[in-house]
């Protein structure tokens, strides 16, 4: 079992006049599909730690496994990054990769809503929410204004954070286009400071207002796990193994409990999670061992968003059943931890069944219905084309460069093929072959 992730230097690319884009498809990263659940099932534990489902050694367990739970939202922000510039198009329009993100979280946001609402008009303790604070919700824009941050369904205060980035990734990501290796290694750096830094301004109230769910201060994690698949697509990602990320990432999980409570315990976790999440995609490309790609925790990890978004509403609906902290001995504690994760796994399952998948492929079928047709390829220069982000895959997946065709006397190949190595298939199912850049799993980007 390697230790370290570290990709081999590009050789110089030969001067050319003309450039070959990346391939249309791009590598499955199962691991980070699997990662997400572990993310999405720590910020479950929190949530029944907070609801007091267990009392005296049950409630001790939780406290200790569960307290630092909400760096889930944080792994999930740095996720989010490196999963969109990885899976980003050369040549795609900001419209359409806003519209796409759309049809990815809206239906699962817009249902959740919906249930929330109506469990507010059924539950005495919870607080009807104003057609303002409805409205900001529904547009995800209510994170900004810390009195609504919570409105309707609690936990999508941090969509609404995803919406921000979402906004400004077109932007982004043309920006570490132009930027080499010590460009993004920089921006990397100046994101994993810029943490640290924020936290201690929120611990000592110099913002005036804690800054744990305000969008701008959630913003330099989303752009470290930009920088960082830039460095992987560069093929200049120098990093410790996945084992070794992942015990960074642990021990600064249980750190959080000694520094002050919300956003400063994510300095703990930032440089453990920047760290994983490239260890995690390398062992995907060079194809080593990875507990992350089983095939359960890869479906579990597509549920992952729905679960996120609809177990709190599960935990509030049980309090009509169970009671406000009903805190159990540890059997009835268990009994009702397992009540709940079932009922939430079932729920999640119909929302990403029923809801989330049918929406998106009908929204997306539909403008590709009214959309024109696509114009057919230019022809292909007969100069050799520089080296390019597809030639660092290649040299991650352990296989020479494609041949990139021309050259005198030489006719260019037919076609230019992926040059990474292609995951097979999990599970089985139809469609969890395609690459990430066609169907890019929606981070479910959340926390406590």
């Amino acid at each position: 079992m390697t230790t370290a992730t570290s990709v081999a230097r590009r050789p110089s690319a030969t001067p050319t006049t003309a450039r070959t884009p990346p391939p249309a498809s791009m590598a499955m990263l199962p691991s980070l599909t699997g990662l997400r659940w572990a993310a999405a099932l720590l910020v479950f534990g929190l949530h029944v730690r907070n609801f007091g489902y267990f009392a005296g050694t049950g409630g001790d367990i939780m406290t200790w496994a569960f307290d630092a739970g909400a760096t889930g939202v944080s792994f999930f922000f740095v996720l989010s990054g490196f999963v969109l510039m990885w899976s980003a198009r050369p040549n795609d329009r900001a419209p359409a990769f806003w519209r796409r993100r759309i049809a990815r979280v809206y239906p699962v946001h817009l249902a959740t809503a919906a249930i929330a609402l109506a469990l507010a008009y059924t539950l005495d303790h919870r607080e009807m929410p104003t057609a303002h604070q409805a409205l900001a919700n529904v547009l995800l824009v209510h994170s900004w204004w810390r009195p609504w941050w919570q409105t309707l369904d609690p936990v999508s205060w941090s969509l609404a954070c995803e919406a921000f980035f979402y906004a400004l990734f077109p932007l982004l990501a043309l920006l570490l286009r132009r930027l080499d290796v010590r460009g993004a290694a920089a921006v990397a750096l100046a994101s994993v400071l810029a943490v640290p830094a924020l936290g201690w301004a929120d611990a000592h109230h110099w913002l005036g207002q804690t800054v744990n769910s305000f969008p701008a201060a959630r913003l330099p994690e989303f752009v470290l796990g930009a920088a960082v698949a830039r460095l992987v697509l560069l093929g200049r990602w120098r990093g410790p193994g996945l084992e070794a990320s992942l015990a960074l990432a642990v021990i600064g999980y249980f750190f959080v409990p000694q520094v002050t409570p919300g956003y400063p315990a994510t300095a703990c976790t930032i440089v453990g999670f920047a760290l994983l999440i490239p260890a995690a995609a390398v062992a995907d490309l060079r194809g080593l061992p990875s507990l992350w790609r089983h095939r359960r925790l890869v479906r579990l990890g597509e549920l992952s968003f729905a679960f996120y978004m609809v177990h709190l509403l599960v935990l509030q609906a049980g309090t009509r059943l169970l009671g406000a902290s009903p805190r159990y001995g540890v059997l009835g504690g268990m009994c009702a931890t397992t009540l709940a994760f079932t009922v939430s796994l079932v729920l999640s399952w119909v929302l990403y069944e029923g809801v989330e998948r049918p929406a998106r492929q009908l929204l997306l079928r539909r403008r590709r219905s009214s959309g024109t047709r696509p114009k057919p390829p230019a022809a292909r220069s007969k100069s050799v084309p520089a080296a390019s982000d597809s030639s660092a895959r290649a040299r991650l997946s352990g296989r020479p460069d494609p041949p990139v065709g021309g050259g005198p006397g030489r006719p260019a190949p037919p076609a230019i093929r992926a040059p990474y190595r292609r995951c097979s298939p999990i599970g089985g199912r139809p469609g969890l072959s395609e690459g990430w850049s066609r169907s890019v799993p929606a981070l479910p980007g959340a926390g406590a």
